[in-house]
């Protein structure tokens, strides 16, 4: 259980870049240093910001990308880089501080603080990954001689950097490394959204369309967010979308009620609650034919 739960942690809400892809990792550094500003100033005046949650529970507009990239700033401010067990006692009083500071400028229920300690431990394996990918390899993922990183000098020690270098050059390390890079090179249905998660764009769409709908199908979501720059759909990700329409208007109303998405049932997989599908979060409880006719005939008609 825990295994799955960390699992579901790794996918939560706005980034879907974990394999540190290097102008991602480094706008997201500049952003957090922005975030800061804006954060002090608010401070030094009483304030504190507040922080809203779609339907599922994730971070959305307004001030949701602020607090994803505070937590960013935050966990590279807290927790070494050296850091191989999430879970670990050691990082109690780094995790700790990671709240206490989101606290003091978030207006934010307690219950969110697990959500928030699971973004934070996302964000830190972005990091490094990032790193090793900038600073540890050739272009053509080749391990290099590693010079310790000054622009990072106040953030990383040159005996952390050391350790942190030692262990991604561990045999074991490159095994489970070399088998994670294979496993995500080709993924079946690509996110093409960048760092733009499931909550904003769907809270986008849903403002876009101007309708009272709390949330979408998920397989309309799903569609939405392996839709290119172009607006091109690749074929695969057309079928199954395709299928999951065909599918909702064949059911019997008995069989689509229950806990099993349809497109859970397209893609063949089980579902639990916060099951990850595809790289995103999506709640089983989040079933099409709750929503309204006319929402789904706006939907079908926006990305059919």
């Amino acid at each position: 259980m825990r295994e799955m739960e960390d699992k579901m942690a790794s996918n939560q809400d706005d980034t879907h870049d974990v394999s540190g892809s290097r102008n991602n990792v480094e706008n997201e550094i500049k952003r957090g240093l922005t975030v800061i500003k804006s954060i002090i100033r608010a401070r030094d005046k009483g304030e504190k910001f507040e922080v809203h949650w779609s339907a599922e529970d994730q971070l959305i507009e307004p001030n949701g990308s602020m607090l994803a990239s505070y937590i960013g700033f935050l966990v590279r401010q807290h927790i070494p880089i050296t850091c191989d067990n999430w879970r670990s006692p050691e990082l109690k009083v780094g995790k700790e501080k990671i709240w206490s500071e989101i606290q003091r400028s978030f207006h934010i229920d307690e219950s969110r603080q697990k959500y928030c300690i699971q973004l934070a431990g996302k964000r830190l394996r972005g990091f490094r990954s990032f790193l090793s990918n900038k600073f540890l390899k050739d272009e053509e993922g080749k391990f290099i001689k590693a010079e310790w990183p000054m622009k990072y000098a106040e953030i990383i020690s040159t005996e952390e950097w050391d350790n942190f270098v030692a262990k991604r050059r561990n045999e074991k390390f490159h095994e489970v490394s070399d088998k994670n890079r294979k496993r995500a090179s080709k993924p079946a249905y690509p996110y093409k959204k960048g760092r733009t998660g499931y909550a904003r764009l769907q809270q986008r769409i849903l403002a876009e369309e101007k309708s009272d709908a709390t949330s979408l199908p998920e397989h309309v979501l799903w569609k939405a967010a392996r839709v290119g720059k172009d607006g091109a759909v690749v074929e695969a990700v057309q079928n199954v979308y395709d299928e999951c329409e065909t599918l909702s208007q064949t059911l019997p109303s008995t069989e689509v009620q229950d806990c099993r998405s349809l497109l859970s049932r397209v893609l063949n997989v089980p579902e639990y609650s916060d099951r990850v599908m595809g790289h995103y979060t999506l709640s089983a409880v989040s079933i099409v034919t709750n929503l309204s006719h006319s929402w789904q005939g706006k939907s079908a008609q926006h990305f059919g």
